[in-house]
């Protein structure tokens, strides 16, 4: 074999090694550093110690309500949505009330919680599926739930684990998507690969009071512009870059 050839061969063998090994260390790379079981148990822990009563801040006294609130939380605070739900649900008592109302006077009425047109179809279309699909009733499945107009997985979590305690997921709003990539528990932006990955190394009785404890956080200390890490007691086991301390 003449020398030229030779080096050619050579050159391809140790390309074709290179490659896998290129790939392993791009998965690497993908995956958290911080999804250790020893300092997932650590968060835990400090989250049960801060937040041990943590629950969902969006008023309502039925299912049917909490669903309402939740669509009317997109993009709005709970406080708002807590004022306009204060009148709102005595001039709607019923899901019957929403599924047959007047869109006109419907957006009018969610109008301060922004996005009100999209909002009042998908409540409109939401309480009529309830109505004429499933008896009245809000569904207590999540292959239900999803059927329902405007309702995605956060919505659907929320409600299930709120008003029906049921683990089907975690619930993956703007904090719990911020603060799951401060603690290196997920290294996605996208919401449901968020949730899965959160659900794959935060134990299953956890799922509900979880979501609610890392929403409060968000809320109260981590927040997105100015995290208050001096009154954070995550700070040690935290190694974000955004850190203010």
């Amino acid at each position: 074999m003449a020398p030229k050839t030779k080096i050619k061969n050579a050159r391809a063998a140790r390309a074709k090694q290179s490659k896998p090994a290129k790939k392993s260390l791009a998965a690497k790379r993908v995956r958290p550093a911080g999804i250790d079981p020893k300092r997932v148990q650590a968060i835990l822990a400090k989250l049960d110690e801060a937040y041990p009563i943590a629950s969902c801040e969006l008023k309502h006294e039925n299912p049917f309500q909490l669903l309402i609130s939740t669509i009317l939380s997109a993009q709005c605070t709970d406080t708002r949505v807590n004022e306009v739900t204060k009148t709102l649900y005595v001039k709607y008592p019923t899901p019957e009330a929403f599924a047959y109302a007047t869109p006109k006077d419907l957006e009018q009425e969610i109008r301060p919680t922004g996005f009100f047109r999209n909002k009042t179809k998908s409540i409109i279309g939401a309480s009529k599926a309830i109505v004429e699909t499933f008896g009245g009733k809000v569904p207590r499945t999540m292959e239900e739930l999803l059927t329902l107009p405007g309702v995605a997985r956060k919505t659907a979590n929320v409600v299930l684990g709120t008003a029906y305690g049921i683990s089907s997921g975690i619930v993956v709003d703007t904090h719990v998507q911020r603060l799951a990539k401060r603690l290196d528990l997920s290294r996605n932006d996208d919401p449901k690969k968020i949730e899965q990955d959160l659900m794959q190394v935060i134990p299953k009785d956890k799922w509900i009071l979880f979501s609610h404890q890392l929403i409060w956080h968000g809320r109260r200390v981590c927040q997105a512009r100015k995290p208050k890490c001096v009154e954070c007691n995550l700070e040690s086991l935290c190694y974000s870059k955004d850190k203010t301390v």
